[in-house]
């Protein structure tokens, strides 16, 4: 036998598997055409390919139309769990997106930083354009400062020590003083009014477990003008909060 022979290739599995590490290349979902481009696939070929995959377990289209790995990709190598997450946590976002007409986010306190983990916006819901990235801007935006609302004295100053209070737009809070005292708005709520982003108001929820401890929180973004509509929406929030604290304890 020639040992120098090339090995036969199928290059449907070859494309498959290129298919799959763009999948996992995007925690939050892509959809197909961005699949596609980043695989440098046809399109035509990408549906295919994750008809298939969908259809052995290996990928699945979430409720709002994006891609994310399929439930046995755990059995090859241990799912993360932040991928289990966010495979049950995307109908429930999504469902609070679709009802307040705003996109949703979801945060979590993960080794001492304050993680991005999940965004469900569309076309009539719009999300922030994330332009400085939330671990490094807690202090201008609602959900960040929601999280840090859950901290003692002694922890916030410790966080801030580790992030500066950069000046994002002229209504961002840089005075550590007005920063703690808005932390401790009464009613759980925290907001971003312009802080973050010119145009955009944000409001926030603390998502905790079941002993009260810090999880993270869950934010909706709008224009300022929409923001007393999302306020007297602050109900259904806290319920989709609670449903994501059931969501993250019952998750391995």
């Amino acid at each position: 036998m020639d040992e120098t022979r090339k090995p036969t290739l199928i290059a449907s599995v070859q494309r498959a598997l290129r298919l799959m590490e763009v999948v996992a290349s995007h925690p939050s979902g892509a959809p197909a055409k961005q699949l596609a481009r980043e695989a440098r696939l046809p399109l035509a070929t990408t549906y295919h390919l994750l008809r298939t995959l969908a259809h052995e377990g290996y990928a699945t289209r979430l409720s709002d139309g994006v891609w994310v790995l399929g439930e046995r990709v755990e059995s090859l190598h241990g799912l993360s769990r932040t991928q289990q997450l966010l495979a049950r946590l995307r109908p429930t976002l999504s469902s609070l997106r679709d009802e307040l007409g705003a996109a949703t986010y979801f945060s979590m306190h993960v080794d001492d930083e304050i993680r991005l983990i999940d965004i469900a916006d569309g076309p009539r819901a719009p999300r922030v354009d994330v332009w400085v990235g939330f671990e490094d801007a807690a202090h201008a935006t609602a959900i960040g400062k929601c999280v840090l609302s859950q901290f003692d004295d002694e922890r916030r100053r410790d966080y801030l020590s580790r992030h500066p209070l950069v000046d994002l737009t002229p209504h961002t809070i840089t005075d550590p003083g007005r920063l703690f005292r808005s932390l401790d708005s009464p009613g759980g709520l925290q907001y971003d009014r312009e802080e973050y982003s010119l145009g955009t108001a944000c409001a926030a929820v603390p998502v905790t477990d079941a002993t009260g401890g810090v999880v993270g929180a869950l934010a909706v973004s709008c224009r300022p003008g929409k923001l007393p509509k999302i306020e007297r929406s602050a109900h259904r929030m806290r319920e989709t909060a609670e449903r994501i604290q059931r969501t993250v304890t019952l998750t391995p």
